[in-house]
């Protein structure tokens, strides 16, 4: 491995390097324990966007010291928790879905359930990221990863502030937050987030009351089995 870790050109474009090791490992990840395959053109895309954020959130000065110490750039491929949410005007009711795993244990944890419509698809998004973030904590799972679909949702999270019509939940956001140790959302395709939306949208098509929680999908929905 020393021709992969310590022979690399001594340039900005190597901050990459790490990045792109972790994100082909969730790409193994997804097929191994989803079974779905990840576009070698996206996984490119997205090492790229989150080391260019990581190294623009570093303190001037300190790029020199960590340029070289590539264990100081590995970013966390731990356990992730994807979420969806699922609204029509047409319906009274709106579905909530997320889907963990904890790639090391290979453990799955799935949510479904289903609310009163909100007013806008944006609302069921923001409600079905609190709702996962709630979850965890009580699984006491506090380094988590949530990977949503929405981009819009990215930004809100980002800056809540800026998006005032929905402050209640965004500050029940902010609340849950401070108690993990370590949280992020980020944007995934929508075709790598079908387990979510599934869930979701099963959910938000029963004629009663769905409140799922458990490590084994809903008989409604054996492929995710």
């Amino acid at each position: 491995m020393a021709h992969l870790f310590w022979n690399l050109p001594d340039n900005d474009d190597m901050l990459i390097f790490p990045w792109l090791l972790c994100f082909i490992w969730k790409a193994r990840n997804y097929k191994v324990f989803s079974n779905t395959d990840q576009d070698p053109r996206e996984v490119l895309d997205s090492a790229i966007t989150e080391a260019r954020a990581w190294a623009a959130a570093q303190p001037a000065g300190e790029m020199d010291n960590v340029r070289i110490d590539i264990s100081a750039t590995q970013p966390p491929c731990g356990e992730w928790c994807q979420i969806d949410g699922a609204w029509k005007e047409s319906e009274t009711r709106a579905g909530l879905g997320w889907y963990n795993l904890d790639p090391e244990s290979g453990s799955v944890l799935v949510g479904a359930c289903n609310l009163r419509r909100g007013l806008s698809p944006l609302q069921t998004e923001l409600e079905a990221l609190v709702w996962a973030m709630q979850i965890m904590l009580v699984y006491n799972k506090r380094r988590m990863q949530f990977q949503t679909d929405c981009t819009e949702l990215v930004k809100m999270v980002s800056t809540p502030t800026a998006w005032p019509a929905f402050e209640t939940l965004l500050e029940e956001v902010e609340k849950c937050k401070r108690r993990f140790e370590a949280f992020s959302i980020i944007h995934i395709p929508r075709t790598t987030n079908t387990k979510a939306d599934k869930l979701a949208r099963s959910a938000r098509d029963q004629p009663y009351d769905v409140y799922y929680v458990n490590s084994i999908p809903p008989t409604s929905l054996p492929e995710l089995i």
